[in-house]
C-alpha cells in the first residue's frame, strides 16, 4: 500500500508529483560528510553540504572539513611530531651531533604553521566542492518537516531547503565535566590546537586517547603535565598495551593522579573526558528519528539507516562503531554509491593508532574481548618485548616496546588481535592490517621474511606464548 512506501523520498515524490531542490542535503562538512556528498555528485546528483561550527565557549571555531582537520589528526599529530623530536635533539649527541646554544620551544611558532597548513586544506575542501559542483552553505541545519531543513547562518539569516534524501555526518565534539567553573576556565582539544598562548603546567582531565596523546605532547614540550584519571586508562582499548603505554609515560616525567574526579575548577585545566554526538539541536525529533537518549548516538541498520527510510547517518554519530576518519570517509564514500548504485562499508578489523609518546598500533580484538569471544582456552597471544635499534646508541626505553598477536586455536591459528607498541605504529600497523583483513594466520606470519632491522619484523619471530610464562625480553637484535 501506498502509505507503506511514503517513507522513501523518490517514491514520495512519485505519489505525490513533488519535486525537491536537492537529491541529497548532507549535514556536516567533516570527513564522512565531504566524502560522501563528493561521490553522490561523481554519480549525477544534485548535492548540498552544510557546515557549521558553534564556537566553544573559549570562542574558538575554524573552517570547512570537520575535526579531522581542524581540531584532530591532523593538528595532534603535527604537534606529537614536534615532541618526538625534542626527543630526536636529546638523542642526537649520543650520535655524535655537537651543539652548545640551549635548545627551546616557541609555541607561537609552532602554532602559527600548524594553522596555516590546516588553512591550506580548508580552502582545498572548498575547492574540491565547488569543482565537482557540489552547493556548500556554511549554515547549522535543522529538520522543520520529514525532507526539509531551516538553515542559519551566522548573521541570523535562514533559508530553507529540500531533498529526497538526507545524510547526516554530524560528528561529536567535547563533553565539558558539568561542574563549577568548567566551561569559564577550562580549555578542550577544540581549543589546544589554536591556542595562543603556551599552555605551561597543566592538568589533563581523562583517560581517553585524546587525553593521554595531549598530555603527552604538552610533556614533550617540556611542561610540566599531570594526567587526572577516573578509572582507567584508554576504556575499550586492551588493557595490557594501555598499561605499558601509562608506565612509559611516568618514567618520562607525566605525573598521574588515579581515581580522583574533579567537582570544582578555579586553575586553567585540558578536559578529555570523551565526545558528544551533535545530534541534539537538528530536529531530529521533528522528523522521528530514533537517538539514545544517553549519549546522543543514532542507531542505524547495516546500510546506514535510521529508522526514518529517506534519513541516513554515517561517522561518530553511529551507535557502536568506529569513531575514526578513514571509517567515515569508506562509509561516506560506500552510501553514496549504494544510495545512487554500490556496497556496504566493512567495520571489522579497522587498523589504529594512538599517538602517545610510544605509540599504540591495533588491529582486531583486545585481549581482553578476545576471551570473552572465544574462551581462554581458545586462543592462543604470543608476545614480546624488543628494544629498537634507534633506541640502543641513546640508551633508552630498553625492553619497554612491545609486540603481541591474539590468534584462534579453532581456526588454524588466525590472527584475531594485532597489537604493537613503539616508534611508527600507525606505519607498522597500516601493514598488518591488510595482512588482516586478508585472514593473516600465525603460521604465515612465521613465514614471511621480515626486513631487517626493523620493529616490524618482531612480528615475524613471535615464538613465546604468554600462557607459557617464558621470558621476552630481547637481548640485542
Amino acid at each position: 500500500p501506498a502509505c507503506l512506501l511514503r517513507g522513501d523520498g523518490l517514491l514520495k515524490q512519485l505519489l505525490d508529483g513533488e519535486t525537491y531542490e536537492y537529491d541529497l542535503i548532507v549535514i556536516g562538512g567533516g570527513s564522512g560528510g565531504l566524502a560522501c556528498s563528493k561521490e553522490a555528485a561523481l554519480l549525477g546528483k544534485n548535492v548540498m553540504v552544510l557546515d557549521y561550527v558553534v564556537p566553544t565557549p573559549k570562542g574558538t571555531t575554524w573552517g570547512l572539513g570537520g575535526t579531522c582537520v581542524n581540531v584532530g589528526c591532523i593538528p595532534k599529530k603535527l604537534m606529537h611530531q614536534t615532541a618526538l623530536l625534542s626527543t630526536a635533539l636529546q638523542d642526537a649527541r649520543k650520535f655524535g651531533w655537537e651543539f652548545d646554544e640551549a635548545v627551546k620551544h616557541n609555541w607561537d611558532t609552532m602554532k602559527t604553521a600548524v594553522n596555516n597548513y590546516i588553512g591550506s586544506l580548508n580552502w582545498g575542501y572548498r575547492v574540491a566542492l565547488q569543482d565537482k559542483k557540489v552547493k556548500y552553505v556554511n549554515s547549522y541545519a535543522e529538520f522543520i518537516e520529514p525532507h526539509k531543513i531551516k538553515a542559519t547562518n551566522k548573521r541570523g539569516k535562514e533559508t530553507f531547503h529540500t531533498a529526497a534524501k538526507f545524510i547526516l555526518a554530524t560528528g561529536e565534539r567535547p563533553r565539558y565535566l558539568g561542574i563549577p567553573g568548567d566551561k569559564e576556565y577550562c580549555i578542550t582539544s577544540d581549543d589546544l590546537f589554536s591556542l595562543p598562548y603556551c599552555p605551561g603546567k597543566t592538568l589533563v582531565v581523562g583517560a581517553s586517547y585524546v587525553a593521554l596523546e595531549c598530555g603527552g605532547f604538552l610533556a614533550g614540550l617540556g611542561l610540566d603535565v599531570t594526567v587526572m584519571v577516573r578509572s582507567i586508562l584508554l576504556r575499550g582499548f586492551d588493557q595490557e598495551m594501555a598499561n605499558h603505554i601509562g608506565d612509559h609515560m611516568e618514567e618520562h616525567g607525566i605525573k598521574f593522579v588515579r581515581k580522583f574526579v574533579p567537582i570544582k575548577v578555579c586553575v586553567c585545566v585540558l578536559i578529555a573526558v570523551g565526545r558528544d554526538a551533535c545530534t541534539g539541536k537538528i530536529g531530529l525529533d521533528k522528523v522521528g528519528v530514533k537517538v539514545n537518549p544517553k549519549n546522543g548516538k543514532i542507531p542505524v541498520n547495516d546500510e546506514e539507516q535510521t529508522n526514518v527510510p529517506h534519513i541516513y547517518a554515517i561517522g561518530d554519530i553511529l551507535e557502536g562503531k568506529w569513531e575514526l576518519t578513514p571509517v567515515a570517509i569508506q562509509a561516506g564514500k560506500l552510501l553514496a554509491r549504494r544510495l545512487f548504485g554500490g556496497s556496504m562499508c566493512d567495520y571489522v578489523n579497522v587498523p589504529t593508532t594512538v599517538f602517545t609518546p610510544l605509540e599504540y598500533g591495533c588491529c582486531g580484538h583486545a585481549e581482553e574481548r578476545a576471551v570473552e569471544l572465544y574462551g581462554q582456552e581458545n586462543i592462543e597471544v604470543y608476545h614480546s618485548l624488543f628494544w629498537p635499534l634507534e633506541f640502543t646508541v641513546p640508551g633508552r626505553d630498553n625492553n619497554k616496546c612491545y609486540a603481541k598477536i591474539i590468534c584462534n586455536k579453532l581456526d588454524n591459528n588466525r590472527v584475531i588481535g594485532f597489537h604493537y607498541l613503539g616508534p611508527n605504529a600507525g606505519e607498522v600497523t597500516q601493514g598488518f592490517g591488510a595482512a588482516i583483513k586478508c585472514g593473516v594466520t600465525k603460521e604465515q606470519l612465521d613465514d614471511t621474511i621480515g626486513i631487517h632491522p626493523t620493529c616490524a619484523e618482531i612480528f615475524t619471530t613471535l615464538g613465546v606464548t604468554k600462557s607459557s610464562g617464558g621470558d621476552i625480553t630481547q637481548a640485542g637484535c
